[in-house]
């Protein structure tokens, strides 16, 4: 059973998507940590609900990101992390977690990238009235939303989706494709 970190920043949905996959056993995992930058964020709620221990932080407490990165590392180690799942973590990830975790960190992204990388990919999305959009789960490299693409899952835009309910449509999908790949890459399927 692998013994994953999850990054989060908002609501942790996804969080709780691979949370309920765990325990529903299609998901052989334990998240053994929750980290978030952002103080009060839903997610910490979810994870303290689950007993799960969390480490807060905010960015501006620390120097620059090396900072913040090396003492995650610490507490990363602590817990005997072995991969960390980006959840709506809204921070790039840096060189100090990128080598430390090479090849073994992942995202998930609302788009099909490469389209529409970045913050508000929704909202893009919509801006660029295209038909579809979707989501993808790939490895984190150094920038931004440009790893090796894992899976992708379309979703289509209807004429008069709002924000709201293209979100909505694509929550659905990523509350089931993401725990069904980190599933395969733990079994090296």
């Amino acid at each position: 059973m692998k013994k994953i970190a999850v990054f989060a920043s908002g609501s942790g949905t996804n969080f709780q998507a691979i949370n309920d996959a765990i325990k529903t056993g299609t998901l052989d995992a334990q998240i053994a940590l929750l980290v978030c930058d952002r103080k009060g964020a839903m997610c910490i709620e979810r994870a303290e609900a689950e007993n799960i221990p969390t480490f807060v932080f905010t960015a501006k407490d620390y120097n620059d990101k090396a900072g913040y990165e090396e003492k995650i590392l610490l507490k990363l180690k602590e817990q005997e992390i072995e991969f960390i799942v980006l959840a709506g973590y809204m921070r790039i990830i840096g060189h100090t977690l990128l080598n430390a975790f090479q090849g073994k960190i992942v995202n998930i992204h609302p788009s099909l990238l490469p389209a529409f990388q970045g913050k508000d990919a929704i909202g893009q999305a919509l801006a660029a009235n295209v038909t579809k959009t979707g989501v993808t789960v790939h490895f984190v490299d150094e920038g931004m939303d440009t790893g090796p693409v894992i899976e992708q899952r379309e979703v289509a835009i209807d004429p008069g989706d709002t924000k709201e309910i293209l979100e909505e449509k694509i929550h659905a999908v990523e509350h089931k494709l993401y725990p069904a790949v980190l599933q395969k890459i733990f079994k090296g399927v």
